[in-house]
């Protein structure tokens, strides 16, 4: 039961949401997740949930800029979300419509900013 529903409210759900980083407006169904809250255009997110995927229960409501990408067992690919206000990190699932270069780039990243010279890889 959602929190919606505890209260009793009946409101209808929001067909869509502009995001607050790059002002597209964003249709909340997406294929891969019933729980949008991320931009599919530039990644960014807001920070709306508490413990749970959809809960809506975060008080913050700071922008949360995509820092990551995970990978699942099962091959799916998640954002790592910080919020710009306080800190805390969030995980999302990726969208079917999410931008593949952006998806990208966040992947590799590590790889253009290496902990170490790179030149050292070749010396092992």
């Amino acid at each position: 039961m959602s929190r919606d529903q505890r209260r009793g409210d009946r409101r209808r759900r929001q067909l869509s949401f502009r995001c607050g980083h790059c002002r597209l407006d964003v249709p909340t169904d997406a294929v891969g997740t019933a729980h949008r809250n991320h931009c599919p255009n530039c990644l960014w997110s807001r920070h709306l949930d508490d413990d749970r995927p959809g809960d809506r229960d975060a008080d913050c409501g700071a922008l949360m800029e995509p820092i990551a990408i995970t990978v699942r067992g099962d091959g799916e690919w998640v954002l790592v979300h910080r919020c710009r206000a306080c800190d805390e990190i969030h995980l999302n699932r990726s969208a079917g419509d999410d931008s593949p270069l952006l998806l990208l780039r966040l992947a590799v990243k590590p790889l253009s900013h290496p902990p170490f010279p790179i030149e050292r890889v070749g010396l092992l």
